[in-house]
């Protein structure tokens, strides 16, 4: 990913357009066929050069096409250099081939998020009946199983597939419209082959250049994805504490996870995740105030792209590899999640008896009043709320040994567990 972002790929893809302006000029009889033919044999350049130009003239591009035409001299082909750049301004080179360079990034980052939803798919099978306690406001709330969790994880990172291509796929466009995009010198015909011959699609109207909104919807889009990551990593960093137990980041042999304490076994590649989804979060912001120029065009947007899209997209490249190498190797304690479901002795059942009574004939009001005493009592004396439950003559007067039996049934609470998997994996 990285090296996309490199001088020499932005150089060589500038080059691209270049040439591929020069070929569809010559098709529709502008610049001479034997010209075309010259610049695709012999134009080149030297990045060093490039930038050695650039702090003279102080402009990016012309010092592009001031090495490229010393490199067709150098050639013997100095008469072709003048139809380089012919009836293009600079933003046609620059916006169309940062376009290249995006079609590059998202074809790995759609593969990146492609091999973490098969993980997520893979270990939510293997621990769909592994029951959990789930937690609301972090409190002990119903039973789920760990699966599902990962379910849901899996189907958030599919709609970030459908985000991240819609995306790659706005973003697949060119222009090669003008210093205004009016078409002044060369027409809308000509835009149409270039565009073609590079893969992209002509921008319907432009500016001097290609409107950002269709930046900004990138790199917000990239905020969701690390968002994604940033959102099992941070339950997976709940889920190591020493209280809780129930999974944790794999920790190597030989690791070690602090210089004072021996025993330390930190999630610090959780962190990491969190901490640079933060990164990516803030240049969306960039993104979006980059969307607002003056008039037809000013180059507040350009320096800060230099710095987000490269940023964003590798940080995104970095934080999918490593999610998917977390998930891939989390290490699962179905023993001790079981344990902590258990650990408030039946409370976790409330609402289902809250149900079962009122369906039996009990009033709603009276029976949220008797199973919250039981309930409060039990959680502030740690004692067994069921079997205080079976012995209250009231509750005993409605439902029979069998069906309080029901009512605690992690079964029951648990049954609908193939059908939503149904739902996410068919």
């Amino acid at each position: 990913m990285g090296r996309i972002w490199t001088d020499e790929n932005k150089f060589r893809q500038w080059l691209e357009v270049e040439l591929a302006a020069s070929e569809a000029l010559a098709e529709m009889g502008v610049v001479p066929p034997e010209a075309a033919q010259a610049l695709r044999a012999h134009a080149s350049f030297d990045t060093a050069r490039i930038l050695e130009i650039e702090k003279q003239v102080k402009h990016d591009v012309i010092a592009f096409t001031t090495a490229v035409a010393e490199s067709m001299q150098a050639a013997g082909h100095a008469e072709s250099s003048r139809w380089l750049h012919y009836g293009l301004t600079s933003n046609d080179v620059v916006d169309t081939a940062q376009a290249l360079q995006i079609r590059q990034a998202c074809g790995i980052l759609l593969a990146g998020l492609e091999r973490l939803q098969a993980v997520l798919k893979r270990r939510a099978l293997e621990f769909k009946d592994t029951v959990q306690i789930g937690r609301t406001h972090g409190v002990h709330a119903e039973p789920v199983t760990f699966g599902l969790k990962l379910a849901i994880w899996y189907g958030e990172a599919g709609r970030n597939l459908a985000r991240l291509r819609a995306a790659a796929e706005d973003l697949r466009v060119g222009k090669i419209s003008g210093a205004v995009g009016t078409f002044a010198h060369i027409g809308p015909e000509a835009e149409e082959r270039i565009c073609a011959r590079l893969r992209l699609k002509p921008a319907p109207a432009a500016s001097q250049v290609i409107q950002r909104d269709r930046h900004a919807a990138l790199i917000a889009t990239l905020a969701l994805v690390t968002a994604l990551c940033e959102k099992i990593a941070l339950e997976v960093r709940h889920l190591q504490r020493t209280e809780v137990r129930e999974a944790q980041e794999y920790f190597a042999r030989g690791q070690k996870g602090s210089s004072a304490m021996p025993h330390k076994r930190n999630p610090v590649t959780c962190e990491q995740i969190c901490g640079l989804a933060r990164v990516v979060r803030a240049n969306a912001q960039a993104g979006f105030e980059d969307i607002a120029l003056w008039h037809e065009r000013d180059i507040s947007h350009s320096s800060v792209e230099r710095v987000i899209l490269p940023d964003s997209t590798i940080l995104t490249d970095y934080l999918l590899d490593k999610t998917t190498q977390l998930v891939d190797q989390l290490l699962v304690y179905p023993e001790r999640m079981r344990r902590n479901l258990d650990l408030t002795r039946g409370l976790v059942f409330s609402g289902q008896l809250l149900l079962d009574l009122a369906a039996a004939g009990m009033l709603r009001e009276t029976a949220y009043r008797i199973v919250q005493d039981h309930a409060m009592r039990a959680w502030e004396q740690e004692s067994d709320f069921r079997a205080a439950i079976e012995a209250d003559p009231e509750i005993r007067a409605v439902l029979d040994p069998g069906q309080i039996a029901e009512s605690f049934s992690l079964e029951r609470q648990l049954r609908n567990v193939d059908a939503i998997f149904h739902r996410v994996f068919n």
